[in-house]
């Protein structure tokens, strides 16, 4: 297993670099890069993409010389300009800027921001807390609701039951997370209905003030809609996932054998079937947690006012801060890659016949 995980590990090294060559690629070709941005500012046009679009001041680039690439700034000194290059790297070429970049990733320097005065890892470090607890509890919720529950409807299939759990669960299923977000925030946190859940933030501002459990109440006392509007569709694809994994297991001839012999349901079921029944629902965890963690964490940081890394991201490939932009998509693609290695190592402890270094072989 150690041979193995050690491959799987070099594995990252090439995934991530391809990663960082595609889009660094995508990046030379957009336009409204930071030196853009600033002009725009500058000149009271405020976002250098409505110029682009055609409105604001007539801040564009071209492709003559390099003191003329920027109309907008044809009012601006040209040693301003280069300045602005020099400061934000731009006045190398391509090639050097990213294997720059690849040598300082290396090393886990992802520079610093051009427009908040810090360090990318630090503020990585800062937004890390509330992206990771979206994803930790909706992903834990989540399990621990849909297994029971899974287990439950393969033993009752066709039941009422059954029947009236399937149209709730598709019923969430279809109903998007925004959507589900938006509709908690006016019932429960004061939009039209009552006022039980804060409207925005992790904490509360008096939370140096609170005592251990207190801090512990607040905190759980601000995530729960957040959290329950990032579960409700994992819930939903897992729950259905257990089950028809339940039902395929169950139908199987050492299920038959193991009745026969007089053992009851609950031994059948949760000495036998279980382990290998979870299979395919762990397989499944790192793509639920990375799925809330990265996919949702955007739209429901967003709405409920927490500034964790979707938004971060979001908010510095709006402003085109690269810096934060790659450090970020760095960071994602390592955390991805090392979940799916974990879920391999929950597969070999939940059943230790499964060897990948003999199927490898």
């Amino acid at each position: 297993m150690g041979a193995y995980i050690a491959r799987r590990l070099l594995l990252v090294i090439p995934t991530l670099l391809g990663i960082l060559i595609i889009n660094f690629v995508l990046v030379q070709f957009v336009p409204g890069g930071p030196v853009e941005q600033i002009i725009a500012q500058m000149e009271g046009g405020g976002d250098v993409f409505e110029n682009i679009a055609g409105g604001g001041s007539d801040v564009e680039i071209q492709t003559t010389g390099a003191n003329d690439r920027y109309v907008g700034g044809r009012g601006l000194p040209p040693e301003f300009i280069e300045e602005l290059e020099r400061q934000y790297g731009l006045d190398k070429p391509p090639l050097e800027r990213f294997f720059k970049m690849l040598w300082d990733y290396a090393r886990f320097d992802f520079g610093e921001s051009y427009f908040r005065s810090t360090s990318v890892i630090d503020l990585i470090l800062e937004k890390m807390p509330v992206s990771i607890t979206l994803g930790l509890w909706s992903t834990l919720i989540a399990y621990v609701i849909s297994i029971p529950l899974g287990i439950r409807k393969a033993v009752r299939d066709g039941s009422s039951f059954d029947t009236w759990t399937s149209g709730i669960i598709i019923m969430a299923y279809a109903i998007p997370g925004f959507l589900f977000a938006i509709l908690l925030l006016v019932l429960f946190a004061g939009g039209s209905y009552w006022q039980v859940f804060p409207l925005r933030g992790l904490t509360s501002d008096n939370w140096d003030q609170l005592s251990l459990l207190g801090k512990i109440g607040d905190y759980f006392w601000h995530i729960t809609l957040p959290v329950l509007a990032s579960t409700i569709s994992a819930f939903a694809t897992l729950t259905l996932l257990t089950k028809n994994s339940f039902l395929d297991e169950i139908k199987k001839h050492y299920v038959m054998t193991a009745r026969a012999k007089g053992l009851s349901e609950r031994k059948v079921l949760y000495g036998h079937v279980f382990r290998n029944a979870m299979l395919i629902v762990i397989a499944g965890f790192p793509a639920v947690f990375i799925g809330v963690f990265f996919g949702g964490s955007v739209i429901i940081e967003t709405i409920f006012s927490l500034d964790g890394l979707g938004r971060l991201g979001y908010e510095a490939a709006v402003a085109r801060d690269y810096p934060v932009v790659f450090g970020t998509l760095y960071m994602f693609g390592l955390i991805g890659l090392l979940t799916g290695i974990l879920s391999d190592l929950m597969y070999v402890l939940v059943d230790p016949r499964i060897d990948f270094e003999r199927r490898e072989g």
